[in-house]
């Protein structure tokens, strides 16, 4: 019995993986809609997996209504209105790359609002969070920088007073734990920036939105903050 509960877990776990890749193809366009999947042997191939695990990813994606199954002629891309994968599942498959610039993107938006829209209370909050994070990080506890780090940009997207970013942002939250467990293993990266922090929530306590949008891109490491930080300094 536990090596029959194994197989079908490790073919669960094969199939999730295809359906993966394929939603990745379809939301980049590789397949269009109209268009036929290669055959079960052709995606078998591609993907190293047997014919079993491909038909349950098919199963699986026909099910949400981006695939069809046409009994003699093969599977085909349906017309996509939507998402039909929830948020938190296409976050959870998402690499580094992509993550960092969602990130980057509603960070810096949120910094901006929040110079605008944050209250004494949203202050308080932010101002206890901070102190949290830089005690954490100090004391080399590197779950609890993370922690405290996170609650504080959830807590610059609550002063926002924009719902809808608002709940992106703690979606989008969950997942970032992850991710910087990831990229940090201590917490030195956490002291360094310790200070551009404490610069951005000045900014949003003097409400100015366009210092907030600065020091939140040099929080991400926004390229073209770089540029122009590197420029600035470069001027005679």
């Amino acid at each position: 019995m536990m090596n029959k509960n194994n197989h079908l877990l490790q073919r669960h776990s094969l199939a999730d993986a295809v359906v993966g890749k394929l939603q990745q193809q379809l939301s980049l366009g590789e397949y269009q809609p109209g268009e036929k999947l290669p055959s079960e042997p052709e995606l078998m191939e591609q993907f190293g997996v047997g014919r079993s695990t491909i038909r349950e990813a098919i199963r699986i994606l026909a099910n949400t209504g981006r695939l069809s199954v046409r009994q003699g002629s093969g599977t085909y891309v349906e017309e996509h209105t939507g998402i039909a994968e929830s948020l938190s599942m296409r976050l959870k498959r998402a690499g580094a790359e992509d993550l960092d610039e969602v990130r980057q993107m509603l960070e810096m938006k949120i910094s901006e609002k929040a110079a605008l829209h944050r209250n004494k209370k949203d202050i308080e909050k932010m101002k206890i969070l901070l102190k949290k994070r830089d005690a954490a990080s100090k004391a080399g506890n590197t779950e609890e920088a993370i922690r405290n780090d996170i609650e504080f940009h959830v807590a610059v997207a609550a002063a926002s007073r924009n719902e809808i970013l608002a709940d992106l942002y703690r979606t989008f939250a969950e997942q970032m734990v992850r991710h910087f467990r990831n990229q940090h293993h201590n917490t030195g990266s956490f002291i360094r920036t310790q200070a551009w922090h404490e610069a951005l929530l000045k900014s949003i306590i003097d409400q100015d939105p366009e210092k907030a949008w600065h020091w939140s891109a040099k929080i991400i490491g926004d390229p073209a903050d770089r540029r122009s930080a590197g420029e600035a300094n470069h001027k005679p």
